[in-house]
């Protein structure tokens, strides 16, 4: 397994699948997005992994206005604006090579090989 996992020190789904990958003996490696943030290419993968970009929007996230801002811009513009304002974006994501995951999912991560 090639764990890696995105989110924000801060985060406690964070915190909680970093103690899941922990108690279990799986390396993994932490990527903070406060201080790196998604690369094109890997919010790419993620997404098609996922399901789609609307799939990672924290709807919960406290800028309420850039959210209304990335559902009414045209889908062309939403990648760039999103890339742009990484605190939109659900955490942590779990990847594990083309796999991936949103939010806090044990009962996903344990079928992984």
């Amino acid at each position: 397994m090639n764990i890696q996992i995105f989110g924000t020190k801060k985060s406690f789904d964070t915190k909680k699948a970093e103690r899941y990958f922990k108690e279990r003996g799986i390396k993994y490696q932490f990527v903070d997005m406060k201080e790196k943030g998604l690369s094109k290419g890997e919010f790419n993968s993620v997404c098609q992994a996922v399901g789609g970009m609307e799939k990672l929007m924290d709807q919960d996230c406290k800028d309420k206005e850039l959210m209304a801002l990335i559902q009414y811009i045209a889908d062309e513009d939403k990648e760039d604006k999103i890339l742009e304002n990484q605190k939109v974006i659900k955490t942590p994501i779990v990847r594990n090579g083309k796999q991936a995951t949103v939010g806090y999912q044990p009962d996903i991560w344990k079928n992984w090989k």
